[in-house]
């Protein structure tokens, strides 16, 4: 079980330390931010942090869940004991 758990987090670790530039947004997207920053306009520029805001919500709340669960399981497995 340790090992898994290690295996886990090596691959969870792996993923978060690597980066590749990716673009965030759809071409009508970016082209329409773009635009209005260019006329002025200051809300497109959050445009990116938005989109990264959202991304990350599903993954923390399966992290979550995959936490409680561990717990639950470890609790169970040492009671038997």
């Amino acid at each position: 079980m340790k090992k898994m758990v290690f295996i886990f987090l090596f691959i969870l670790g792996c993923t978060f330390t690597v980066s590749i530039p990716a673009s965030a947004q759809c071409a009508m997207c970016s082209i329409n931010a773009e635009q209005g920053t260019k006329n002025g306009n200051t809300q497109g520029k959050g445009l990116n942090s938005g989109v990264l805001y959202l991304l990350a919500l599903p993954y923390l709340a399966l992290a979550g869940v995959g936490v409680l669960w561990y717990k639950k399981y470890r609790n169970k497995s040492v009671s038997h004991d």
